[in-house]
């Protein structure tokens, strides 16, 4: 096993490059933004002395490329800079955000697996037959809905009219929380759940077809005994990947989905520092999100790696 894992520190020295991009594109698209901080800052009414010595105490007089440059030195220190909006470090935003956005992403992706595996079984057992076909019209509809809009006819329903859930909010303890995320956690798993199941009723048919479960239906296996654990693993393998790269997906489009529910993570934190052209705070998040992506690329490798014997990612030939 050890040795079918010595790809990773590989897969670290390459995300070293791709880190550095990430910073020199995040870097450039934020102060490609239209506006002047200094002015969301200070206002309209604001007099040209006092935003030029904003301007010079924000180090925006520097060229560009010197600006890139303090910022690099004070990443390498672990400095994200002090918000311009919030005149508080960046890194303590981030960090005060990051549960918040992580247990929507995590709720959401275990919601949207509780309702794409039945509905994929449900699928896979009856090919072209109605339950089906029924299953694949909810695919087509899940994935054609826009997540604003699903959001926002969620709040209505089970919110506004039912009262069952809060129309926003993160809620003060952890129960509080997942109360809370339930409605925006709903809202991402239908609109990330087709893919898995088509994903999963592809290869669940495949699985079905083969040697193998036929050997275990020839012993007795038969029905949720024989779907357990001579089905789902194999099945589950080629879902892997689509997980992992849902996970970054999420985590960018919660965005807007904290912004229809109010709340307060990194998609909030982001659309607000846009807004104010909070130059530092916008750089942490895009940042952390590039890193959260080759992370959990490198966790789906070994996942991966774990659950198929045959794959062989270190590059070298099997004996």
């Amino acid at each position: 096993m050890l040795q079918r894992l010595s790809f990773i520190p590989g897969r670290l020295l390459q995300a070293v490059p791709v880190v550095f991009g990430v910073t020199l594109v995040v870097f450039f698209m934020a102060h490609l933004l239209p506006g002047d901080p200094a002015t969301a800052i200070l206002g309209d009414k604001a007099t040209p002395a006092s935003l030029e010595a904003l301007r010079v105490q924000l180090g925006l007089d520097q060229p560009i490329w010197a600006q890139y440059g303090l910022f690099l030195a004070n990443l390498f220190q672990g400095n994200l800079g002090i918000s311009f909006s919030f005149q508080r470090p960046v890194a303590e935003l981030v960090f005060q955000a990051i549960p918040v956005t992580m247990s929507l992403v995590l709720f959401s992706m275990v919601l949207a697996l509780a309702i794409s595996i039945p509905l994929a079984a449900i699928a896979a057992s009856g090919p072209n037959k109605p339950r089906d076909l029924l299953v694949r019209f909810f695919t087509l509809i899940g994935q054609g809905m826009p997540q604003f809009w699903v959001g926002i006819m969620l709040i209505l329903l089970f919110a506004v009219n039912l009262r069952f859930f809060p129309v926003g909010g993160f809620g003060n303890s952890p129960l509080d929380n997942l109360y809370y995320l339930f409605l925006p956690a709903l809202t991402l798993a239908i609109s990330i759940s087709p893919v898995f199941i088509r994903s999963l009723r592809s290869s669940t048919i495949s699985v079905l077809g083969s040697d193998y479960v036929a050997t275990a239906r020839s012993k007795g296996a038969a029905g949720a005994p024989l779907f357990r654990q001579h089905v789902l693993r194999n099945a589950a393998i080629p879902t892997v990947s689509i997980i992992g790269i849902t996970l970054g997906y999420l985590v960018g489009g919660s965005i807007v989905i904290e912004k229809v529910f109010a709340i307060p993570g990194l998609g909030s934190l982001m659309l607000n520092a846009i807004y104010n052209r909070d130059f530092p705070t916008i750089q942490a998040v895009t940042l952390f999100v590039g890193l959260f992506v080759v992370i959990v690329g490198i966790l789906t490798d070994i996942a991966y790696t774990a659950l198929d014997p045959r794959v062989n990612l270190t590059g070298k030939a099997r004996a």
